[in-house]
């Protein structure tokens, strides 16, 4: 597997390329994510014997650039911004024609996007905001973010198949707004039941800080059964 870096429009991202690769992985992460990157993809390598070319970018300001729309802080002094559509648009105008272009990837390649905690929220918005990915895996996502259930009940995702997952602990906080998070994601995944998306929900051991790599690659590697099914 060959490793890249490539830098679009003052982002760099790290790409990890197998030949002939059957499907593309699209991760947004945070800088401690990105450095264990070569971890992820050697446990991802044992879950899938699938080609991929996978590609990580970090996410600087993560209220701003995950967030699908304005809410109030429910820890520190920092809102949430706005920004998931700009980050969105970067993915699906730039960095996908690019990587189809420098990868000879086939036009109708499989595209799968993960994320854990608010990338896993945007990962999910994007399943209903977008017909670009074909499976997005959630995890552990913030799906206690304001507005989130009124959202869910009045669109329809286009994501063929959605990995969820929490860890069982993640409820019991002392935050009432991030204990909702497992009431949240039960709703999540009877919604998408009834919508009769292919979904699973997979309960970790641990809270929200436990080895958020490897359920990351988990999900990554359910997508991409699921993906080459379809």
């Amino acid at each position: 597997m060959k490793k890249d870096t490539l830098t679009l429009g003052g982002r760099s991202y790290t790409i990890y390329a197998d030949a002939a690769p059957k499907l593309l992985l699209i991760l947004p992460a945070d800088k401690r994510e990105l450095e264990l990157l070569d971890k992820e993809i050697e446990h991802l390598k044992t879950l899938t014997d699938t080609s991929f070319v996978f590609a990580a970018f970090e996410i600087a300001d993560r209220n701003s650039e995950l967030s699908p729309w304005k809410a109030p802080s429910v820890f520190g002094n920092e809102p949430f911004g706005s920004g998931a559509g700009e980050t969105l648009a970067l993915l699906e105008d730039t960095l996908i024609p690019k990587l189809t272009e420098l990868y000879s990837l086939n036009k109708d390649i499989p595209v799968i996007l993960g994320g854990y905690s608010l990338a896993g929220l945007f990962a999910l918005w994007a399943a209903y905001t977008s017909d670009s990915f074909t499976s997005v895996a959630a995890v552990s996502p913030s799906i206690w973010f304001s507005g989130w259930n009124d959202f869910i009940y009045k669109h329809f995702p286009a994501a063929k198949s959605i990995y969820l997952s929490l860890g069982k602990k993640e409820e019991k906080t002392r935050n009432k707004t991030m204990a909702a998070v497992g009431d949240n994601i039960r709703r999540q995944y009877e919604i998408l039941k009834s919508f009769d998306i292919d979904v699973t929900l997979e309960w970790n051991k641990g809270n929200h800080f436990t080895e958020p790599e490897i359920r990351t690659v988990k999900g990554f590697a359910w997508c991409a059964d699921r993906s080459l099914r379809q």
